[in-house]
């Protein structure tokens, strides 16, 4: 059996009618300029009705927002048509830059998810296509605050190496929303910390006894071991190994 084609009525001018409560399409019987817009008289297709109807562009206004880059802020009067709706977590495109709604406030201060352009007093947005990631630094037994600021997608992965300020630093961990991690990638967006250590230098970094060596591996100078090992050495019953200099005392007769 054949499938039915059925034919879609295309229905211009539709609005609607206050004669018959209907959304449905309308004969223009009359059009007139008025100033920037257009006043129509229309006859509804349904009951006859004749209406008029008035079309108007939207009104520019301007709004002040508070623009946040991590510590900096600033002021921007931006226009935009008095009918739009602003909603706290819309983004939009200023200065060649990403911005996020995170509060809109009416002209007497109260604070709404959401409102009509011609209602808002103010509106706060942040940076959003650059974030600001907070780091700890410590070297020895001091350690300092920073931030930067980097592409919200950038990747940080706990262990590795990184330069911040012409030095070198290990990321020893990262924090975020749902804790700390010392293993693994985590984008900037994700991240409310990094805890950067002092990379050791290669002669402070070589371990040498079996103990060293697995109080390397517990510390992850050897790479990330939630489990150490007990040297091969140590299992056998060889001698542990001795530091280079050091005399071994003789026995005795």
């Amino acid at each position: 059996m054949d499938d039915e084609y059925v034919e879609e009525e295309l229905v211009e001018n539709v609005t609607d009618c206050p004669g018959c409560g209907e959304y449905c399409g309308h004969e223009i019987l009359k059009e007139k300029k008025a100033g920037e817009g257009t006043d129509y008289l229309l006859k509804c297709e349904e009951c006859g009705h004749v209406h008029t109807v008035q079309i108007r562009p939207p009104r520019p206004v301007t709004i002040p927002f508070i623009l946040s880059e991590g510590a900096h802020s600033r002021v921007a009067e931006i226009e935009i048509d008095d009918d739009e709706e602003l909603h706290v977590g819309d983004i939009f495109e200023h200065d060649d830059a990403s911005w996020e709604i995170n509060r809109v406030e009416t002209k007497t201060g109260n604070s709404r998810r959401k409102l009509v352009a011609s209602k808002i007093g103010r509106a706060n947005a942040v940076r959003s296509d650059v974030v600001m990631v907070r780091l700890t630094l410590t070297r020895g037994e001091f350690s300092d605050s920073d931030s930067i600021f980097v592409e919200r997608e950038k990747m940080f992965k706990a262990g590795s190496i990184m330069e911040h300020s012409g030095s070198k630093w290990k990321i020893r961990a990262i924090h975020t929303g749902a804790g700390r991690t010392m293993t693994g990638r985590v984008p900037a967006h994700d991240i409310k910390r990094i805890y950067l250590h002092e990379p050791p230098r290669p002669e402070e970094n070589i371990p040498l006894t079996p103990r060293e060596r697995r109080q390397a591996w517990k510390e992850g100078r050897l790479g990330h071991n939630p489990n150490p090992i007990v040297p091969e050495a140590e299992k056998s019953g060889k001698p542990k190994q001795q530091r280079q200099g050091r005399r071994q005392k003789k026995k005795r007769n």
